[in-house]
This record gives structure tokens, sequence and C-alpha cells, in this order.
């Protein structure tokens, strides 16, 4: 069994012009959504083998947000060049990779390919925008990585940050 949960990077910050597109941060909407999540998670979820994150700022900070939610060691994070800007195929190939002893992973990126490979593993589930720190969470009965294929994925839930909105 393997199972991943595909995150988007939190509400980023487009008020600085200069900064390129890799380098933006957080919002302060993304700040308080990844921290509310993330604790979210960790009160319901079991931790995952791996966080996998893209390099770009605004991912980075969302993924770091969760495993310190999750008291993750830093072995148990890395970094990923080639998930920013990835399509469905760049981000299947990075899955294809991961080590056989990883059972489950938490994978931080972007859209458009993040909603794409969603809508392209999961068996019953289309989604036309996975929202700024949306969750979801496929499960594939398979024991390689490299077993993953297309309608292979079982959606076990979702989590967006506007189920948060008016809790208090």
């Amino acid at each position: 069994m393997k199972e991943i949960i595909v995150v988007r990077h939190a509400k980023s910050d487009w008020g600085n012009e200069g900064l390129k597109d890799i380098d933006r941060f957080l919002s302060e909407r993304g700040y308080s959504d990844a921290y509310q999540l993330a604790n979210w998670f960790s009160k319901n979820k079991s931790s995952p083998d791996l966080i996998l994150s893209s390099t770009a700022t605004r991912a980075l900070s969302t993924a770091l947000i969760f495993a310190r939610a999750l008291e993750l060691p830093v072995s148990k994070f890395a970094l990923e060049p080639e998930i920013y800007e990835a399509d469905t195929e760049t981000l299947l190939k990075v899955l294809w990779q991961q080590k056989e002893e990883i059972k489950s992973l938490i994978l931080f990126g972007h859209n458009p390919g993040l909603t794409n490979l969603c809508n392209e593993l999961a068996d019953a589930f289309y989604i036309d925008n996975l929202p700024t720190c949306g969750m979801v969470f496929l499960q594939f009965d398979c024991k390689k990585w490299s077993e993953l294929k297309s309608k292979s994925g079982k959606v076990k839930g979702h989590v967006f940050p506007k189920e948060f909105k008016n809790q208090n």
C-alpha cells in the first residue's frame, strides 16, 4: 500500500513585483492557513514517511510548517527542484523514483500540476482547482512507486482551508 497526500502551497504574496516567481513568499493568509491545516493534520492523521517539496519559497515554507507541526526529523524532508512548474508526467516521474520503503509521503507543489495529478491518479474524483493549502489523500494498492498509474488511486478524503474559516 502507498499513500500520497497532495498539498498545494499556501496562498502566496504578490505584493513585490521585483521577486522572481520561485522566490514569492507566503501571504499573511497563507501562513494562517498553513499553520491551521498543519495543526489539523498533526491531530488527525499519521505522520508520513517523507515530506517532498518543491524548491519554490512558498511551497518550502508550507512544507516546513507541516514538518514542524508533525515534529518530523530533517531526514524525512526532501527538496525536489523538478516539482516546481511540473506537469503531471514530471510529477509521476518524481513519485516513481521514491524509495520502496517509503509507504506514505506528502507532496508539496503547485497548480496546475497538482490538480492535474489528482485528476489523473484518482479513480472516482475530479476537481477543477486544488485550492491553496488544499489537501487530497490518495491511497494505492501497490508495493512499488513505479506501479502508480492512471485512475489507480482511491481518494480517502480532502481538506480545504475554507472548511476552517468559520471556526474559532
